[in-house]
């Protein structure tokens, strides 16, 4: 009996480690969750979407602008919000545009949604923005919001009036996902993984990603401020973009052939010297494959053109307005 006592303590010893370890780890996310939601409270609108097979699905709109202005809708990329849209971008339209910035699926203060592939993303916004007014608006996606753009586009090309893409994700590409995907997006990083890094990823290394990928231009003096990576970490944020991102390949093959069915105009812009996303993998042959596309190579650019080409992105609207 006392060897049986015995060769039960190390395993009860483990168990009990890691039971104060998960409750510390789910203390310390939910508190850096509630801090996160208490600095950046929502600027928007709740949509509660009122019919369809998305009704009760809850879309977080920015609205701003004059009511009689052209419409144009925001969608920001991956681990983002419409936070970023509303740094740089927002202010230098908002004074001549009626503006529905958008926060996408599980991001901000959108609710997620099981199925949150880029079609059922771009059904789920159009119609958000269509309760709020929107009337065959402008579409601008940036990044991963590039996708939602187009699968907008493909899906109901007599909604939307024109199309801007910025560094859109737009085609496959070769390789696996990046390790930080392969570790969240499978059902077992979503629940182990996930509440790690939201509780105890150090504030230098989210600045430093943040940092990355405006490379090689230098990133803007207050986007962390503004832009509040934080939300990006709470939990049910990191869930959503990492299966997102995990499913975006094999969405975009299933996209590419409808590419013809864009009938709009179609402004591309991106820049030659972004990692992230790159031009001649993505943007160019998109161009191509458009049948009223103009692309605009950005020399110098990164990324994140949304922030460092403002004056690019506002010629681009105005030409599709003329």
């Amino acid at each position: 009996m006392t060897f049986a006592i015995s060769a039960l303590k190390y395993p009860l010893l483990l168990a009990l480690c890691a039971g104060v370890v998960s409750g510390c780890t789910v203390l310390r996310a939910e508190h850096r969750e509630a801090r996160a939601e208490a600095r950046y409270p929502p600027t928007g609108t709740m949509v509660t979407l009122a019919d369809g097979p998305h009704a009760g699905q809850i879309v977080h709109v920015k609205v701003e602008g004059p009511e009689d202005a052209p419409q144009i809708v925001l969608i920001h990329g991956a681990s983002g919000s419409l936070r970023d849209m509303t740094f740089r971008l927002a202010p230098a339209l908002v004074e001549d545009h009626r503006l529905f910035i958008v926060d996408r699926p599980g991001f901000g203060y959108s609710q997620p949604m099981e199925d949150d592939s880029i079609f059922q993303q771009a059904a789920v916004l159009r119609q958000a923005v269509d309760q709020l007014g929107a009337k065959t608006p402008m579409v601008l996606g940036h990044s991963y919001g590039g996708a939602v753009a187009l699968a907008w586009a493909t899906q109901a090309p007599d909604s939307l009036s024109s199309l801007v893409l910025l560094s859109a994700a737009s085609q496959t590409w070769e390789g696996d996902l990046p390790w930080l995907y392969k570790l969240t997006a499978p059902p077992l990083g979503q629940t182990l993984a996930v509440p790690l890094i939201t509780a105890w990823a150090p504030e230098s290394a989210v600045t430093s990603a943040v940092e990355e990928v405006f490379e090689p231009e230098a990133m803007p003096e207050g986007y962390i401020a503004h832009f509040g990576p934080d939300m990006t970490l709470r939990r049910v944020t990191m869930r959503a973009n990492a299966r997102q991102r995990a499913h975006l390949k094999a969405e975009i093959a299933q996209m590419v052939p409808d590419y013809g069915k864009v009938s709009v105009p179609v402004e591309l812009l991106h820049g030659d010297q972004d990692t992230t996303v790159g031009l001649e993998i993505h943007s160019r042959p998109t161009a191509r494959a458009l049948p009223h596309a103009r692309l605009t190579v950005l020399k110098g650019a990164g990324h994140m053109i949304e922030q460092t080409r403002v004056p690019d992105v506002l010629e681009a609207i105005k030409r599709l307005e003329n």
